[in-house]
């Protein structure tokens, strides 16, 4: 929930920057292509710019594919409601702004460098975007958005081209059993010495 340990220590968290950064490495070597999500507070009483700065560095470091990012307010029955809210808001909302933008240039990288590869959807349902389209998400939770050709795939792993990259998800076209067959062939062939 931030890139600074002295916030981690008020905040109680038990772990440190180091900790969760040996983990990520260590995921990493056993699955390249693995992925994470998290979410960060910004404003927590006694942040810093220098915290700040800090937990900015620890999503660029990390590259998640998604955050989630929320102004601290006090909440009652915590022990964080105890401490004093000296963050002003106008430094909060600026936070929030610069963290959430940093993540969505990571997101649309991320997103942009999977156009024209073919991902596993699970279908969820119609999409939220353009009922007249299916919605599901890839194996790494991100949405896609996609013509079903009328059929009733809920539920069901298709196979997708993905053909656009938008901001918080990735429209695609539903390809066929055998163009799926044959697209894992060529890359399996090209990836051959």
């Amino acid at each position: 929930q931030s890139g600074s340990n002295a916030v981690l220590k008020n905040m109680r968290r038990g772990y440190t920057v180091e900790r969760y950064l040996a983990r990520v490495e260590q995921l990493r070597a056993a699955a390249p292509d693995f992925v994470l999500h998290s979410d960060f507070i910004v404003g927590y009483p006694g942040e810093t710019d220098a915290d700040f700065a800090a937990t900015v560095a620890l999503v660029e470091r990390v590259q998640f594919a998604q955050s989630y990012v929320f102004k601290y307010s006090p909440r009652p029955g915590t022990i964080a409601a105890d401490l004093t809210d000296d963050v002003p808001q106008d430094i909060k909302e600026a936070r929030n702004a610069e963290l959430l933008a940093a993540q969505e240039a990571i997101t649309a990288r991320q997103h942009a460098a999977l156009v024209g590869a073919t991902q596993e959807v699970l279908v969820e349902g119609p999409s939220a975007r353009d009922a007249s389209r299916l919605s599901g998400r890839t194996v790494h939770h991100r949405i896609v958005h996609f013509d079903g050709g009328g059929e009733d795939l809920v539920g069901r792993y298709v196979p997708v081209r993905i053909v656009q990259a938008l901001g918080h998800s990735l429209l695609g076209e539903r390809l066929r059993e055998t163009e799926a067959q044959e697209g894992a062939l060529d890359r399996i062939e090209a990836a051959r010495p």
